[in-house]
């Protein structure tokens, strides 16, 4: 049984165009072959598709949207498949949330992780691929897009749920991939907390953990026998002014379930001088891609690398103050204004979100 992964994709600018003139090939013509010769082919579907008249809803970052064409082009390239556990899969509230999934079942396409509330969301995809059956679980981290008991959205990354709903799928089906949307963008490597969730569902039973949203690929390691990818990179997201960089390099990742595990990187260079997906030499990856496992792999490297990322991030001071224009925090932050950010300030806030107990109140008292 081979399955294909894909990472994030979103049809941006160039891309627009090309999918608006129905020209797929010069998109995904290079991959086309790989994706359609897979038994099954999963993409993440990063944006939700409008019509005309949605709202986007208020949250931090981009509202990212697309047609229909997002869906039909990537049936053509060959996608069974499309995962909805995402950060963006809400951007256009509930009307997004709706056209995204009769677009899907318009165009055959299977989806996961994401549905009109929090039990539609949540349900394992079975499928029934030579003989064996594969369950899929699709999850992402906390942010705008979640969705709960009354309300659309995606499938909200909980260890505790994913657990039972791993027990499950072993029940019924012969191999079990998650795959999740999770990070920090543009950091090349896992949080030890994302390694130590990841590694916790292996033993719990998943056979492959796949992990995608840094806008960056990332490292893998295989962690009692089953691999675990912490970054797959964009498939197709154009961005101007994010090009000839880390952006615009990924790669699919091909799993042979069966009596052995096999798996295979096969990285490519998306969106860059010309829009579309071009596949690269393994080679060009294999030194990079050694150095981030070597890291993974040891855990003294990889957290001296998380708190060196985490130092050298901005100044999260500044989010909690009341100064509201970058001339002001920037005054603060030279001592030339004073600091509402007290020793005993920050304890507080600290106590606040490091305690279980404390946090949901939090969350809830700044969602009100």
């Amino acid at each position: 049984m081979d399955i294909i992964v894909a990472g994030d994709f979103c049809p941006r600018d160039r891309v627009t165009d090309l999918l608006d003139r129905g020209d797929y090939k010069s998109v995904f013509g290079e991959v086309k072959d790989i994706i359609s010769n897979a038994d099954y082919s999963i993409v993440n579907f990063e944006c939700p598709i409008t019509i005309g008249g949605e709202k986007p809803i208020e949250k931090c970052g981009p509202n990212l949207q697309c047609s229909e064409k997002g869906v039909e082009a990537i049936k053509w390239a060959g996608f069974d498949c499309v995962t909805l556990a995402n950060n963006h899969f809400l951007d256009y509230g509930k009307e997004g949330v709706g056209n995204t999934l009769e677009a899907c079942n318009k165009y055959g396409v299977d989806y996961v992780g994401g549905g009109n509330n929090l039990q539609e969301t949540s349900r394992i995809l079975y499928k029934e691929i030579e003989d064996k059956t594969l369950a899929i679980i699709n999850c992402c981290e906390h942010e705008f897009s979640i969705a709960t008991d009354k309300t659309a959205g995606s499938n909200p990354l909980n260890p505790i749920q994913q657990y039972y709903s791993i027990q499950q799928a072993k029940e019924k089906a012969d191999y079990v991939l998650v795959i999740v949307h999770g990070g920090n963008e543009h950091y090349q490597l896992p949080s030890p907390q994302m390694q130590e969730t990841y590694r916790f569902f292996v033993d719990a039973g998943a056979d492959a953990v796949v992990n995608h949203h840094q806008h960056c690929y990332s490292g893998y390691e295989v962690y009692s026998g089953r691999p675990i990818f912490y970054g797959l990179g964009n498939f197709c997201f154009d961005w101007e002014g994010k090009r000839n960089s880390m952006w615009n390099e990924g790669y699919l990742i091909r799993l042979s379930f069966g009596d052995e595990f096999k798996f295979e990187i096969i990285p490519y260079r998306q969106c860059d001088d010309t829009p579309g997906i071009s596949l690269l030499a393994k080679d060009q990856y294999d030194k990079s891609i050694r150095k981030l496992n070597d890291i993974i792999i040891n855990k003294q490297h990889l957290v001296s690398s998380y708190n060196s990322f985490i130092d050298s991030s901005s100044n999260l001071c500044a989010e909690f103050s009341p100064y509201s224009n970058r001339i002001l925090n920037a005054l603060c932050r030279h001592h030339l204004l004073p600091s509402f950010m007290n020793r005993n300030k920050r304890r507080l806030i600290l106590a606040y979100i490091q305690c279980e107990s404390h946090l949901p109140k939090v969350i809830k008292y700044l969602k009100k």
